[in-house]
Order: structure tokens, then sequence, then C-alpha cells
């Protein structure tokens, strides 16, 4: 179920994206919330970086553990521009979030409901609620511009 605090806090998800891109990096922010205030916050590094883990969704986990001082965060919401990779729906299930947000669906990578599902998958101890579609033209539109700006260097 949405709520307008879903459509701020992947609001604030989506600044850093722009940030990503700005960088040359995949447009892709995360934002975690706790207790109605923003906890952690991140977009993907991976070419900065040149760390092929360095997704938003991992960095901000990591924030957000650090933020609270547990490697348990059961009251989190994630939110994610983009539908979160097999690696990252790991993490965020790892770490015992309560919800994951999503912006945009990820149909060649997505594991939170376009490629595979691991977020109701029986066979996993945890289980997490999805809210699906958050400023989803909003996210779409700043992939498709990552799109246009590769294509016009190539």
């Amino acid at each position: 179920m949405m709520t307008k605090p879903d459509e701020a806090y992947m609001a604030e998800a989506l600044k850093e994206a722009e940030q990503a891109l700005t960088s040359r990096d995949r447009p892709v922010g995360a934002v975690v919330a706790h207790q109605g205030q923003i906890i952690a916050r991140a977009r993907h590094q991976i070419r900065l970086l040149r760390d092929p883990t360095a997704h938003a969704a991992v960095i901000a986990i990591t924030q957000a553990a650090n933020a609270l001082q547990s490697d348990q965060l059961p009251e989190v919401s994630v939110y994610l521009t983009e539908e979160p990779c097999v690696m990252c729906v790991g993490a965020i299930l790892l770490s015992g979030a309560a919800r994951l947000v999503i912006g945009a669906a990820d149909p060649k990578q997505g594991a939170a409901g376009s490629v595979i599902d691991l977020t109701m998958n029986e066979r996993l101890n945890r289980r997490l609620v999805v809210v699906r579609e958050i400023l989803a033209g909003d996210c779409h539109a700043l992939l498709r511009r990552a799109t246009a700006s590769i294509q016009t260097e190539i």
C-alpha cells in the first residue's frame, strides 16, 4: 500500500539517482527510512569505485546498519528507484528490512518480481513487503535519459 511518505522518500532516492547519472554511473538511487527519518542515502557507484558490488541498495543498507548500530533492520523501509538485482534483494532480506519500495521495474535483472521474485521465495526464512511503481514515470524517465546519453557517446 502506497503512502504520501513513500512518494517523498522516492523523490529523495531520485535525487541520488540523478547524482549517479552526473557521475556517469547507472542512475539508481536508494534511501532507507526509519521512524519517519532518512537514515541512509546512496547511489550506484560501480564506475566511480570500480566495484561491481557498489550498488545503491548495498551501500544504503550498510549505512543504515551503521546508523542504527545493528546488523538487523526490522523497522526500516528501503526505497530504490529501480527494482533490485539478486545481490541487492539478498542484502535487503539479510538485513531484515520490513519493506522494499520500488520505482521502476527492471525486466532484465529484477529480482523482486520481474525476472525472479526472491522476496516471496518460501524456501528463504525472510519475507519482505514490496510496494511497486512509486513515481515509476520519473524513475523510468531517468533510466531512459541514461540510455540516451550512452547512445550519443557511441
